[in-house]
């Protein structure tokens, strides 16, 4: 897998050699009743030793159950249960058991782009969510164990629905409101949803976004739709026919709901994550084990303190925002930031203009953002007063060492421990991540592995790689908030996670653990893209390119981006004949009719349209070719198993 200095460059090999270590201030101590580093060291090597105890210790701290289990795990390889007969409801413990004490406190603080804010208590949101979970019970007539597609912008009403169907039981499947009609009738249709909540528009970068239109193209081919409820926010527009209007639905309704419990193994929701093989996978997830996972590290991650403004700045529509966002902040009595739109909009300030207008102590960002921050220079975070920040947070993807070092001055001046967190849509909640006062941190670094998560690098035969030493991240003990399948499809899951390293969760990382016992993140060896920290298939761009009548073949590969992460770069061979072709409108239409099939997420940073791929006698594409190729790098290796090694020279790069 190689070594340091190839995957991650000079700075971070100075760092390593270097020992240097960043510690938090004496302040950050507390968040787990944790008094020293220590102390923290002691129970650390417990719950390594004893992962369940560990557990089962964090599931009782940090939630409330209307029945303790009987049994903590059931482990038959590669299927886990957690918390067996134990009975609780998400909704309740982010919202009911907070009402005694927290009532009045503030649960979410919104702002939108035209800087139209809403603030809501913990005893608002409790209503509103009750009289969504009434309309959702009596008038679309949903029971537990339904699924509902929730597509719609970041606003309180996103929030609300995915608690009010936690509460019901419901199962729902968040899709991203940047996708196109294409995306959610595929997600909609594997998840076999009885109904999708929406709004009629959204806002980003100062423009409007029709979403019902887009909704009502989807669901036309999706028959297990029985009802689409619309979240009317501009009183001009006409719903289509058969809609419900979210506001007059709700008014009917009463404030009051019981939450019921729910088995710990009931399905809480269903998040779908690109593959290597085009279709998109339903991730499922429980109720007991996630909410346990995402509590936990919630508390003491993020060390949260009573007067808290957390701000995790990621979307529903991602994992991120189910876990950091909605479960785990509200299911620890929180007060969140929620903003609609870009961080850079209406001007490149406004994240930091944010921050000091709410008074925001927590920020949890992605390094694609905060380098896009760098970009625009020191002297615009330093236009606003950004003391209320005490600890900052980077999600998504590895932070290069030069980014965390300008987190750490520019935003944090010096002061705040930035915890780099890494985990998956898989994992449900962060796996790898220092405490802040207790882990002393290095730039570039995860972290170690967090208290009863049992993580090892390994080489291909599956042996242990000694410190230092690259090779693939596992997980080789279970963990209560893991993903218990692929949706319909037992095979797949085993396949993708556990078949290739017997007995161990293959998390399709390339790591190394250093001799202090510290995470270093090389990135994907699979052909699953990270764009901006978000996922995205290989296959399924190459079959929106396709779809188009004037594509033969693509071959889609990352490419390393300096602000992303990773862009997106597909080889296109046209279809007939391609004399006086002109490529530039082609490549524009290309890339539209990605965006169209898929969203704006996928579109293609570069197209290059070429009368060949490198292909193996058996027909398959070496992409491995093809990275090198976009990447500027002479192209090396094996490439004797290519049908015709002299096509190569013909790619139109």
């Amino acid at each position: 897998m190689g070594d340091l200095a190839g995957f991650q460059g000079r700075y971070m090999e100075t760092v390593l050699k270097e020992h240097r270590l960043f510690s938090a201030p004496k302040a950050f101590v507390d968040s787990a009743s944790i008094s020293d580093p220590e102390q923290y060291r002691r129970i650390w090597d417990s719950a390594q030793n004893a992962p369940v105890e560990f557990w089962e210790t964090a599931a009782e701290k940090h939630l409330t159950w209307h029945r303790r289990w009987d049994q903590p795990l059931e482990w038959n390889p590669p299927f886990a249960r957690w918390f067996l007969g134990g009975q609780l409801n998400a909704s309740f413990n982010c919202l009911d058991r907070h009402l005694p004490e927290k009532a009045n406190q503030n649960a979410i603080l919104w702002e939108g782009e035209d800087g139209t804010q809403v603030q809501w208590t913990y005893a608002k949101l409790h209503s509103e969510v009750c009289r969504l979970a009434n309309t959702l019970q009596n008038q679309l007539h949903l029971k537990a164990g339904d699924t509902v597609a929730i597509y719609m912008p970041l606003v309180p009403e996103a929030v609300v629905a995915m608690l009010a169907c936690a509460r019901l039981g419901v199962v729902h499947s968040v899709i991203f409101a940047g996708f196109a009609s294409h995306a959610i009738r595929d997600r909609v249709q594997d998840a076999e949803c009885k109904a999708v909540l929406t709004a009629d528009v959204g806002y980003r970068k100062g423009q409007k976004l029709g979403l019902a239109s887009i909704v009502e193209t989807a669901v036309a081919e999706c028959p297990t739709v029985k009802a689409v409820l619309c979240l009317q926010r501009e009183s001009s527009a006409n719903l289509p026919l058969g809609w419900v209007n979210w506001e007059h639905a709700c008014k009917k309704e009463s404030s009051d709901h019981t939450a019921q419990p729910f088995d710990s193994e009931h399905p809480l929701f269903l998040l779908y994550t690109s593959g290597t093989t085009g279709r998109p996978k339903g991730i499922l997830h429980t109720t007991g084990g996630y909410m346990t996972g995402v509590a936990t590290t919630t508390q003491w991650v993020f060390d949260l303190k009573p007067n808290d403004v957390y701000w995790c700045t990621a979307d529903i529509g991602w994992v991120t925002g189910h876990s950091y966002v909605v479960y785990g902040p509200l299911s620890q009595g929180a007060t969140l930031l929620l903003y609609e739109g870009v961080l850079v909009y209406p001007h490149c300030g406004r994240i930091w203009e944010l921050i000091e207008r709410y008074k925001v102590s927590i920020l949890y960002t992605a390094p694609t953002a905060i380098r896009s921050f760098m970009r625009e220079g020191d002297e615009v975070p330093g236009k606003f007063d950004l003391s209320s920040l005490r600890l900052l947070g980077s999600v998504g993807e590895p932070i290069n060492p030069e980014a965390w070092m300008w987190y750490h001055r520019v935003v944090g001046h010096e002061r705040c421990p930035i915890v780099d967190t890494w985990w998956q849509t898989e994992t449900g909640s962060i796996l790898v991540s220092g405490v802040p006062g207790v882990v002393p941190q290095k730039p570039g670094s995860a972290s170690r592995p967090f208290p009863g998560i049992v993580a090892a690098v390994v080489d291909e035969a599956g042996r242990l790689c000694q410190p230092g030493t690259g090779g693939y991240l596992v997980i080789k003990h279970p963990w209560p908030s893991m993903l218990r399948g692929i949706y319909k499809d037992p095979e797949r899951f085993k396949e993708t996670y556990f078949s290739r390293f017997a007995g161990f969760y293959f998390t399709g990382d390339g790591a190394q653990i250093d001799e202090d016992g510290y995470v270093w993140i090389k990135g994907r060896v699979d052909d699953v893209l990270n764009v901006s920290g978000h996922r995205l298939g290989t296959m399924e761009i190459e079959s929106a390119l396709v779809s188009h009548p004037r594509v033969a073949e693509a071959a889609v590969v990352g490419r390393a981006d300096g602000l992303k992460g990773q862009a997106v770069v597909a080889y296109v061979i046209p279809r007939g004949d391609t004399t006086g072709l002109q490529t530039a409108p082609l490549i524009k239409e290309l890339k539209d009719h990605v965006a169209k099939e898929i969203g704006a997420l996928a579109r293609p940073d570069d197209i290059f349209l070429t009368c060949t791929l490198p292909k193996t006698r058996s027909g398959k594409i070496m992409r491995r070719l093809l990275r090198d190729l976009a990447d500027g790098k002479t192209s090396g290796g094996d490439v004797t198993t290519l049908e015709n090694p002299g096509l190569l020279d013909l790619i139109q790069t």
